[in-house]
């Protein structure tokens, strides 16, 4: 699915997130406010939401569902849809997604937003040595056998959806009914469980330590600082990049900023964009 808004100018703000359950809809307290002044999108990348969702099982042993897919996604959506440069605004895991995607095409992204971007804790180069055969074992056993849609059936219900995001969200009350179906509907889609199973057991791909020098935009990190998930004792060790101009902490607010504490972020997103509308992609204003 794909949101569109339009304002009387013109800069381009492309959102996106991309967890296990989570959608486009993720950002519904972001889009009235900036899409006053811009044109915004909000999209759902492939396999999650209402967007399509192939089989991964039919690719064999090549991966289909990795950073690389998703990039060339939003890039193609830029050149297709935008038709032209944008500012990519992220979250968690979706972060990972428009760094990804600015490496691979610099002259379509003007800047990056990345808040709370995924740690990849899980990746398979920080784990013990002696612990990886064992996690492709168990990663096995839940893409290739009923243990992994047994695992399904246990988290896309609303008591777990609600659980898991009262433990990233700081402020609880913002965990409604409305948040709770909005994520959990898209999950019980047809081929989601497919999807969710090939996602866990991806424990490789490019960490944001290794893209984030690759970076030729700005960049700005926002972060909650009661992220139970991405300690911020270590996300600011991303603040030391080059090509990070700033690292705003977020008090007392979780892994969901834009969602959980819109007040906060909508006026950091705008001012980061007027601050670099002018400038060409590609090029970045820190030194």
């Amino acid at each position: 699915m794909v949101l569109e808004q339009t304002g009387p100018h013109h800069p381009h703000i492309t959102s996106h997130k991309q967890t296990t359950n989570c959608y486009s809809d993720h950002w519904r307290k972001n889009l009235p406010v900036l899409s006053k002044s811009h044109r915004v999108y909000s999209i759902d990348l492939i396999g999650y939401g209402y967007s399509d969702k192939p089989n991964p099982h039919q690719f064999g042993e090549t991966l289909f569902y990795t950073f690389e897919t998703w990039a060339t996604q939003l890039n193609d959506f830029c050149t297709d849809v935008v038709k032209g440069e944008a500012f990519f605004i992220c979250n968690s895991i979706g972060g990972l997604v428009g760094v990804q995607a600015a490496v691979m095409e610099p002259q379509l992204c003007k800047g990056i937003m990345l808040l709370n971007i995924s740690l990849r804790m899980l990746h398979i180069t920080k784990q013990p040595w002696y612990g990886r055969p064992l996690i492709k074992s168990f990663q096995n056993l839940l893409r290739n056998t009923a243990v992994g849609k047994y695992f399904f059936k246990t988290v896309a219900t609303p008591q777990s959806v609600r659980n898991i995001l009262s433990q990233c969200y700081h402020d609880t009350s913002q965990v409604t009914e409305e948040l709770v179906q909005k994520i959990l509907l898209p999950g019980l889609e047809p081929g989601a469980v497919d999807v969710f199973l090939e996602f866990i057991c991806y424990s490789g791909g490019p960490l944001p330590e290794e893209l984030l020098p690759q970076l030729k935009c700005p960049v700005l990190i926002g972060w909650g600082d009661k992220d139970p998930w991405e300690p911020i004792e270590l996300g600011r060790e991303y603040g030391k990049f080059d090509s990070v101009e700033d690292f705003v902490v977020l008090p007392n607010v979780g892994h969901c900023p834009q969602d959980e504490a819109p007040d906060l972020v909508n006026p950091l997103i705008e001012s980061f964009v007027a601050r670099h509308a002018a400038l060409p992609a590609g090029i970045s204003t820190t030194t």
